[in-house]
């Protein structure tokens, strides 16, 4: 119940965004944020304001998204999992909780972001992956993509796959640590980790990456696009359905979440 001593949690979720608006509180709109707060008031009888490590927008998946929230209630970590998953939407799960301490920020204290981005390469559409790939047919050249993605390694201003950053003073150079394009049968996957991604970067790059696998953009164009950078020049950027994040990374405890 409230009124105890003020503790804090983190939970690492999974959800499906096929049907909310994005991940942050949205005025009238479904949000992942607004369910999970629903969900804690129903848990803990407090109105509990939640903080994600990175904003997903509409129609992206997340399988380690990770959250913080202050609270007085008593409850185990093994309760806030149980207790939230009962109180959630079947597409939005609690996979762990844990106890941090009152200073943990998900956002500022994370150190890497790791996101797939998955494209169904068949000239047929799928019922089971409807909503969770982007469909594409025709002939995609995935060595050479993947030969490509060694072109974003490092610390690079990635200003041309941004669409634009809210605040004019922001930085627009990231560190890639690691870029791959990769086939499991007839899905292409690509695998981006930085250290913080711009608005839509995973997006607008996997659309780069894709007009180089079908031949329609070489790889010194490529290197030209990220030596320009001009805001929206790469792409085109390819739909949120087929985009996952899928961990967020914290100093040495990486196989933890924290």
């Amino acid at each position: 119940m409230p009124g105890g001593k003020l503790i804090r949690f983190a939970l690492v979720i999974e959800y499906s965004g096929e049907r909310y608006a994005g991940s942050q509180v949205q005025n009238g709109l479904p949000t992942i944020q607004a369910e999970l707060e629903k969900a804690l008031l129903a848990l803990t009888g407090e109105e509990i304001r939640v903080n994600l490590a990175g904003r997903t927008d509409a129609g992206v998946h997340a399988r380690g998204q990770v959250v913080g929230f202050n609270t007085t209630s008593a409850l185990p970590e093994k309760t806030f999992v149980s207790g939230l998953n009962h109180f959630l939407p079947a597409d939005i799960s609690v996979k762990t909780a844990k106890r941090v301490g009152l200073a943990f920020d998900p956002r500022r204290h994370a150190i890497k972001r790791e996101y797939e981005y998955f494209i169904l390469n068949s000239d047929t559409r799928s019922a089971i992956r409807h909503g969770r790939a982007y469909q594409l047919a025709g002939d995609i050249d995935v060595e050479v993509m993947n030969d490509t993605c060694s072109l974003l390694v490092g610390e690079h201003d990635f200003a041309s796959f941004a669409s634009s950053v809210e605040d004019a003073e922001m930085s627009t150079v990231r560190r890639m640590y690691e870029a791959s394009v990769r086939r499991e049968g007839d899905l292409v996957v690509v695998k981006l980790v930085a250290n913080a991604f711009l608005p839509h970067q995973v997006r607008n790059t996997v659309g780069a990456l894709l007009k180089v696998g079908q031949g329609k953009m070489t790889q010194q164009e490529f290197q030209g696009i990220i030596n320009l950078r001009e805001f929206g020049l790469a792409g085109p950027s390819v739909p949120a359905c087929g985009l996952y994040l899928n961990k967020v990374y914290y100093g040495n405890n990486v196989e933890e979440g924290f």
